[in-house]
C-alpha cells in the first residue's frame, strides 16, 4: 500500500492519552504582497507580509527584473512583517546587481539587517521620495 494512503497505526490497548494538536504548516504566514511603480526614474517594489523560502519568489523576480531595466531599485519595506536569511540573500543579491535602495524596514528586518552587518551593505533610506533623489 502506497504511504499517502497508510492509517494511522492502531493501538492496542487504550492508554488514556490525548492526541497531540495539529501543528500549522510552516508556510502558514500570512500571505506576501507586492505591487510597483515608478517614481522620479526609479522603479520601487512595495513588499508587505512576510518572506521566507515559500513566499520569496515573486519579490526576488520583481526586484531581478526592476534592476536589469532601470539605474536605481527601491524596495518599500516598511510593511514587512517576517523576514529571513531567505531575503537578506536577495537584497545582497540585487545589491551587487544594481543600486538598491531599502526604505523604511520594518524592525523586525532592521534588527535582522542589524544583527548580520547587512546594514552596513544596504542603503536604507527614510522615504521613497528620498530614496528616488539621493
Amino acid at each position: 500500500m502506497p504511504w499517502d494512503q497508510a492509517g494511522m497505526p492502531a493501538l492496542t490497548r487504550d492508554t488514556g492519552a490525548k492526541p497531540l494538536p495539529q501543528q500549522a504548516p510552516a508556510h502558514s504566514r500570512p500571505g506576501a504582497v507586492l505591487s510597483q511603480y515608478e517614481r522620479h526614474g526609479a522603479w520601487v517594489v512595495v513588499a508587505r507580509g512576510a518572506y521566507d523560502m515559500d513566499s520569496i519568489t515573486p519579490l526576488a523576480d520583481a526586484l531581478s527584473t526592476a534592476v536589469g531595466r532601470y539605474p536605481k531599485v527601491i524596495l518599500d519595506a516598511s510593511g514587512i512583517t517576517f523576514a529571513d536569511s531567505t531575503l537578506l540573500n536577495v537584497l545582497i543579491l540585487t545589491h551587487r546587481t544594481g543600486t538598491l535602495r531599502v526604505v523604511a524596514p520594518s524592525l523586525q528586518l532592521q534588527r535582522l539587517c542589524e544583527i548580520t552587518g547587512v546594514d552596513s551593505l544596504l542603503q536604507i533610506r527614510a522615504s521613497v521620495d528620498d530614496a528616488a533623489v539621493s
